[in-house]
Formats: C-alpha cells, structure tokens, sequence
C-alpha cells in the first residue's frame, strides 16, 4: 500500500453490512479502457445521475449505482475514499462532473482527496483540483456523537459542545494497518 492517506472502515449498520455479497462489489476502474468499456454500457438516464463511488484498498475505483451503499461497493472492505460522483464528456474525454466524500458509512476525512484523484487519474478520467462538495465529519468529545458540520458551525447537533476542528471520527479505537491509521465512525450522523 502506498501512503495515500488514511485507511476508513465501515462501521454503519449491520443491516447494510449483511447486503455484501462475493463478488458483488462495484465495478473496478484499473485503466482507461476498464472506463471506456464501464462507461459505454450506461444509459443517458444513468449518466444524469450521481454514482456510488470507492477508493478501494489497492487504490482502485469502484463504481455502482447511486442507490447502492458503499460497504456493498467495497465488497465489506476498508477504502481510502468513498463518496457520490457523477460524469460528464467533454470534447470526447470523460470528466468528473461532481465528487464529494459524503459517505455516511465511511466518513472519510476530506484528505481523502489525495486516493481519489490518484485512482481518477489512474482511470483516464479528466478531474478537478479537489472535492465540487466537501463533508466534514467531526465527532463530539463530550456526547461521543457523530456530526457533520455546516457552514464552518463546528457545535454539536445533539449537545451543543464544541466540536474539534480536525478530523476525530475515529479517535474511538484508532488502529494501524500497513503503518497508516484506520478511520471508524460513530453511531449516528446530526443533520
């Protein structure tokens, strides 16, 4: 592994875990030619919308459908990004329309951003210099909830604490893998 940054695991419910299957996982996008071939066999219905997106753990892009959950498009595996993305051609070259990191299954910190565009580029796919839609996942000291935060308005939904500034989600916990910490989340997400 290569030090893309942080390594996130699904800690989500349950429930959604038990939706993973072999082989199910979203469509891995090692090359142009895995994109092309990906890309071709979508409808303009398709296209119009946004797709479930992961960084797995080789570094590899994995689309689904934008209804799909991330554990499933991980196959259950950790990632190095996960989010929504959606396509758009320009002057016969295939370009990110819009990315975010909004994957309440994952919440990958957006420093994630640096696995994501190294799998985009690895893909052929044309991007932008970081996330069109930036989510910031703090959790709370004090209640041990997880927030998202909005309008830089870092205080906690549930208990109206301050909320740390930099990326806690997985101080509960925080492991090692291959020398790079492993991301976790909390219970529930503040809207």
């Amino acid at each position: 592994m290569t030090m893309r940054g942080w390594s996130y695991r699904y800690v989500g419910p349950a429930e959604l875990r038990s939706l993973v299957r072999p082989d199910g996982q979203g469509q891995g996008m090692r090359s142009p030619a895995d994109f092309h071939e990906w890309v071709s066999a979508r409808t303009v219905e398709e296209l119009a919308e946004p797709f479930t997106f992961v960084i797995d753990q080789a570094g590899v892009l994995r689309l689904a459908p934008r209804r799909s959950e991330h554990v499933v498009c991980a196959g259950g595996e950790a990632v190095l990004g996960a989010g929504e993305i959606s396509f758009r051609e320009e002057s016969g070259r295939w370009a990110v329309g819009e990315v975010s990191n909004q994957s309440t299954g994952y919440c990958p910190d957006v420093n994630s951003w640096s696995a994501v565009a190294e799998a985009l580029d690895q893909a052929g796919i044309a991007r932008p210099s970081g996330f069109t839609h930036e989510v910031v996942f703090r959790r709370c000291l004090s209640c041990q909830q997880l927030n998202i935060v909005r309008e830089e308005d870092f205080v906690c939904v549930f208990c109206d604490e301050a909320l740390p500034r930099e990326w806690n989600v997985d101080q509960p916990g925080r492991q090692a893998v291959g020398g790079l910490p492993v991301g976790s989340l909390g219970r529930s997400l503040g809207r």
